[in-house]
């Protein structure tokens, strides 16, 4: 569906535990690319396509001074991938709350 694609960008960004580590390291402070490289043993061009996958998963935000690039992680970051996950639990909780009524009142029939 149309209205759950930055589902794919985010899931699809976060299947790769390169992504994930530079998530993780962004979580304690921005860190330019070539810190990035030199933290997970990449080339600036590596790191900065996974950077790329990132920002468009609005998960990390990159800005260029001079000639270097600092990445820091999205002042939303997970906020939409929350909403859907809270909507999909309320929606298994409620059915999980009907199957329980059903199994209550199936046993009080026998």
């Amino acid at each position: 569906m149309v209205q759950y694609e930055f589902l794919d960008a985010s899931f699809g960004a976060l299947a790769d535990p390169n992504r994930r580590g530079i998530l993780e390291r962004l979580g304690r402070g921005p860190a330019t690319v070539s810190e990035l490289a030199d933290e997970f043993s990449m080339t600036r061009t590596g790191i900065r396509k996974h950077i790329q996958l990132l920002e468009d998963a609005d998960m990390v935000v990159t800005e260029k001074r001079g000639r270097v690039r600092y990445c820091r992680i999205g002042p939303d970051v997970f906020q939409r991938e929350v909403a859907w996950l809270q909507g999909y639990r309320q929606m298994l909780e409620a059915r999980m709350d009907r199957l329980g009524e059903f199994l209550q009142r199936t046993e009080r029939e026998k």
